[in-house]
C-alpha cells in the first residue's frame, strides 16, 4: 500500500503541494485527477524521491522510501525521455536490468510485452525511428518489464491513436487484476471512469473531493440526459429547463434544473432535433470535474 500523508512542496513564493493526503491500495487502479497546474506531477515526483517533500511522509508497505524500493517501483514520467539513438530492444533490457532483472530474462520479458503491443518487428530499430505513439508504448514497457509492485503512471495516453489507448488500458486492468497497487494521473476523464477504483481531485495543490466513482456521482450527481442527434443543438443551452449543456458535434450531456422534468426536455427538443437517442444517466466524471473545479475557482474569486 502506497501512503502520503499532508505532503508539502513549495518552490519560491508557490505552493505546488498543500497538505496532500491519501493512500493507493493492491489491486485498485486511484486516480489523481486536476487541472493544469494543481500539483499532480508534483506530487507523483515526491512519490517517486525525484523530490523530497518540505513536510509530510511517503511509505510504501509502511516503509519510509528508500533506493532499494525502485526495483518494486514502475515510473511513466509525463516527460518522456528514451535515449533515441539506441535500439529498442537494448533499451528495455538495459531498463529491466537497471530494476533488478538479468539480461536474459529482461530480454524475455521486453519481447513478450513488444509482441503484445505490436512492437516486435521494431525491436532492432533504433528509438528515433519510431513514431510518438510507438516511443510512448515502449516507455510504457519499460515502466512494467520488471513486473512492479507500485506503478505510477503520469498521463499514459498522451500521443496515442483510439486503438493503442484500449491497448494500454487493457494493459493497466491486467496489473489490477494481478494485484498491483496503481496511480495514474491523466486529463481524459473517459480514461479515469473506465479505470479508477478511487479518486482524487487536487486544485491548487489541496484536495478538492475524494472517494470511489459510486460515491461521487451520488454525492455531485444531478438530473442528466445524453441526447444524440442530427441537426443543430445550440438552442438547448437557452431553453428554462437546462441548467447547463456539454455539447459536442452529434451530442450533448444536458443537466436539467433543479425540480425540472425530463419530459419537458425531450418535448422541447424532439421538434427542433432528428433525436437518435434520449437516455437520462448518472453524470460522467467529467461533468463532476468541471462543475467542482469551476465552483471552487468562484468562491476564490469571492
Amino acid at each position: 500500500m502506497l501512503n502520503v500523508d499532508g505532503v508539502v512542496k513549495t518552490y519560491e513564493t508557490v505552493r505546488a503541494v498543500d497538505g496532500l493526503s491519501f493512500e493507493a491500495r493492491p489491486g485498485e487502479i486511484f486516480g489523481l485527477i486536476g487541472p493544469n497546474g494543481a500539483g499532480k506531477s508534483t506530487t507523483i515526483r515526491m512519490i517517486m524521491n525525484v523530490i523530497v517533500p518540505d513536510a509530510g511522509t511517503i511509505r510504501f508497505d509502511g516503509k519510509a522510501f528508500s533506493e532499494s524500493m525502485k526495483a518494486r517501483i514502475g515510473y511513466l514520467p509525463e516527460e518522456r525521455g528514451l535515449n533515441k539513438k539506441v535500439k529498442v530492444l537494448e533499451t528495455l533490457v538495459y531498463l529491466g536490468v537497471l530494476k533488478g532483472l538479468d539480461s536474459k530474462d529482461a530480454k524475455a520479458r521486453a519481447e513478450a510485452w513488444l509482441e503484445r503491443f505490436g512492437l516486435a518487428e521494431w525491436k532492432a530499430e533504433k528509438i528515433e525511428a519510431l513514431s510518438k505513439g510507438m516511443a510512448q508504448k515502449v516507455q510504457f514497457i519499460g515502466s512494467v518489464v520488471h513486473d512492479p509492485d507500485l506503478v505510477l503512471f503520469d498521463e499514459p495516453f498522451s500521443g496515442l491513436d483510439p486503438v493503442s489507448q484500449d491497448i494500454l488500458l487493457d494493459a493497466v486492468l491486467e496489473l489490477k487484476r494481478r494485484g498491483k497497487t496503481v496511480l495514474i494521473s491523466t486529463h481524459v476523464m473517459e480514461h479515469d471512469e473506465r479505470l479508477c477504483d478511487r479518486i482524487l481531485l487536487v486544485r491548487g495543490g489541496k484536495e478538492l473531493v475524494s472517494g470511489s466513482l459510486p460515491d461521487l456521482k451520488a454525492r455531485y450527481g444531478e438530473n442528466s440526459a445524453q441526447i444524440e442527434f442530427d441537426g443543430d443543438a445550440s438552442f438547448v443551452s437557452t431553453l428554462p429547463c437546462v441548467e447547463s449543456v456539454r455539447a459536442m458535434p452529434r451530442w450533448i450531456e444536458a443537466t436539467l434544473g433543479e425540480g425540472r422534468d425530463s419530459g419537458e426536455l425531450l418535448a422541447a427538443v424532439a421538434g427542433r432535433l432528428r433525436v437518435r437517442r434520449f437516455q437520462m444517466m448518472e453524470p460522467s466524471l467529467h461533468a463532476i470535474f468541471v462543475k467542482l473545479v469551476e465552483a471552487a475557482g468562484e468562491a476564490e474569486d469571492d
